[in-house]
């Protein structure tokens, strides 16, 4: 447990992973590096003791945080990092962790500070060395719009995969860093999981979806990830 911001880190190792994209039927293989990933998405109360802010449309301190755009997350990333006295991940910081518009994100490969995942480090993290669609029934690892009561649940509260990720399935569809297809969608970044409105069928380990930046949705959150340098 990281002492003052109560974001539980695991450790995911090295491996091999085929993501792929059904609107252009493309497949690629990633080989991650080993890094570490929030064992669940950012809850409110994490959000709010980092930024001050409480931006969710069901308030909870044990919900996970949504209504917040990709920009957002970069932005609590960059924050975190200052207050636990690691180097921000994201430029420009300019010291303080401000970041203005995505295309002027850059990250820096150097920095163990606070970041989001890419959209390999979150499959493969998902996948936790499974094949199939989910790392387990549906029903006992995920709120989706089968069992969620059209709302987002308390954190933790379904069956972890085997690494002991919570949730990477449904509750709250994820940012990742990657932009999703800059020359069809320029700037609009990958989100992964599935959410308590979705059906099953987006609630699987493969399905990938795109936001802009600075869009904010009821469904849509965040977890962080460290690089093991």
């Amino acid at each position: 447990m990281d002492t003052g911001t109560d974001i539980s880190m695991i450790t995911v190792p090295a491996g091999r992973v085929t993501l792929s994209d059904r609107r252009t039927q493309r497949s690629w293989t990633v080989e991650p590096a080993p890094y570490r990933l929030a064992a669940h998405a950012v809850t409110q109360a994490q959000y709010a003791r980092v930024t001050g802010e409480r931006p969710s449309t069901a308030q909870g301190d044990r919900l996970p945080v949504e209504g917040v755009s990709w920009l957002d997350a970069v932005r609590f990333c960059n924050a975190l990092s200052l207050r636990e006295g690691l180097p921000p991940a994201y430029r420009p910081h300019s010291g303080t962790g401000d970041v203005e518009g995505a295309e002027a994100v850059g990250l820096d490969p150097a920095s163990d500070g606070y970041r989001l995942p890419s959209e390999a480090e979150w499959e493969h993290a998902c996948r936790a060395g499974t094949t199939g669609a989910r790392y387990g029934q549906l029903d006992d690892i995920a709120w989706h719009r089968g069992n969620s009561r059209e709302r987002p649940h308390e954190v933790g509260s379904r069956q972890p995969n085997a690494w002991g990720l919570y949730d990477t399935l449904g509750n709250v569809w994820e940012w990742c860093w990657d932009v999703y297809d800059a020359e069809v969608y320029g700037s609009y970044r990958v989100l992964r999981g599935g959410g308590w409105f979705d059906e099953h069928w987006s609630c699987r380990a493969s399905v990938r979806r795109r936001s802009h930046p600075t869009f904010r949705i009821d469904d849509t959150g965040f977890r962080v990830a460290r690089s093991v340098l």
